[in-house]
């Protein structure tokens, strides 16, 4: 884990090597991407038939495989252990919670002239929602894309979610049929995006697409941007971690862990003001290295992408780190709350040495799709506003337009449209 100090000569040139972290060579994959998004465009069912064959090796021979049953949802749900069921339950329900607060209202503004000005807003009429799974299938993300999606009032949902050799995850269905969703589809990658955008004989078209995936997802949606909306281009996991020297090492190294066991490109990046605490980190991340379950991808990622970068004050740790703009930050310092005014850019900001990251995953109520890369500088997380959409409301009265009718008349004839001018005008004879 490479091991950082703002008073090294070099540390600059090594911080901006480090800010490049969330950086996805999307050219690479670009030309291939677009093949397959054109082949889903063309040929629908048929060419998700024959991708699937490619990249999952079980080969549907029509559109009709790819559906996943409402009953095989719910099957699944009634045959989870009962505790399953119950943290699902939990989870739906707080996220549900949380996100009802996030809805806008439409309203209007009425003047005294009998203007009438406002905002209406609106759901989608239909979201897609991209479930990854291939290195570990998630339950919890089906949450988080279809309960705000809900809560926004979409009337449709469809999901599709990759599964290699034709193997479905037991909690992925059962979180589905928690959610009620009724159009379900084992399709994965770049084609379900492509599907989603497009639509197939099978896949309906989207009005937005929502959900993280590897490299070929992200670089497909960002290819069908315009096309449909989307969330973000969200790309590898990672965690910024602020802590002083009150900070507990275990709790830090653990929590860094937490986000390098995602997968080998996931970043974890500990800033302090302690070269003690720093030190202590170091060992405890090795020990802990020795027990995970997933300890080659974790040390793959934390020795490659990992940093414990030591600072002379926290002040100038919180700069950094809004340079850094994680997609989680921690704060494990004696006084958090102190931090959070001084904190500008960041997906999610876990305060306190009792608020883990993983809380944040599954049973708190935001949502975990989350900006990644830097990208907190200008994304937001997952929320309703993804799944709504503002109309203007404008109503002018015969005394308004007498008001502001000459003004706008002038506008239109400076920029040469005199269709435009001539509009207002017969309304001011």
């Amino acid at each position: 884990m490479t091991l950082l100090n703002t008073q090294d000569a070099n540390f600059q040139n090594q911080f901006n090597e480090l800010l490049q972290r969330g950086g996805m060579d999307m050219d690479s994959v670009s030309s291939i991407v677009s093949g397959l998004l054109q082949e889903v465009k063309e040929e629908g069912d048929r060419a998700l038939c024959k991708h699937i064959a490619k990249f999952d090796r079980w080969s549907p021979n029509a559109g009709n495989e790819l559906i996943i049953s409402t009953q095989e949802m719910e099957k699944a749900f009634h045959a989870t252990p009962q505790d399953l069921q119950n943290a699902i339950k939990t989870s739906f329900q707080r996220i549900q919670s949380f996100h009802e607060k996030q809805m806008p209202k439409s309203w209007m503004d009425y003047e005294e002239n009998g203007t009438v000005l406002g905002q209406k807003i609106t759901a989608v009429d239909r979201a897609g929602l991209y479930i990854p799974g291939g290195k570990a299938a998630y339950p919890s993300s089906v949450l988080m894309n279809a309960v705000p999606a809900l809560v926004a009032g979409v009337k449709e949902l469809v999901v599709c979610v990759p599964t290699p050799d034709k193997e479905l995850n037991s909690l992925v269905l059962a979180a589905a049929h928690l959610c009620g969703i009724k159009k379900m589809y084992r399709v994965g990658g770049a084609s379900a995006i492509g599907a989603l955008a497009y639509g197939t004989e099978t896949i309906d078209k989207c009005d937005v697409i929502t959900g993280p995936g590897n490299i070929f997802v992200a670089t497909a949606k960002k290819q069908v941007f315009g096309d449909v909306n989307i969330d973000m281009i969200a790309g590898p996991s990672e965690i910024g971690i602020l802590a002083d020297g009150q900070a507990n090492p275990k709790y830090a190294a653990i929590d860094l862990l937490s986000q390098a066991e995602h997968d080998e490109m996931a970043s974890s990046i500990l800033i302090t003001d302690s070269q003690d605490l720093a030190d202590f980190v170091l060992m405890e991340i090795e020990q802990y290295l020795k027990v995970l379950s997933r300890t080659e991808i974790a040390s793959k990622s934390i020795k490659s992408r990992g940093a414990i970068i030591v600072t002379k004050t926290m002040d100038e740790a919180v700069a950094l780190m809004n340079e850094i703009a994680p997609e989680h930050l921690e704060v494990l310092t004696s006084n958090p709350y102190d931090y959070l005014p001084k904190i500008r850019h960041a997906g999610a900001i876990f305060l306190g040495e009792h608020t883990p990251e993983p809380i944040g995953d599954y049973m708190a109520g935001p949502n975990h799709t989350l900006p990644t890369g830097g990208t907190a500088k200008f994304f937001s997380p997952l929320g309703v506003d993804n799944f709504l959409k503002k109309s203007s409301i404008i109503s002018f009265s015969k005394e308004a337009i007498q008001e502001l009718g000459e003004s706008t008349a002038k506008f239109a004839h400076t920029e040469g449209l005199t269709a435009h001018e001539e509009s207002v005008r017969i309304r001011l004879k």
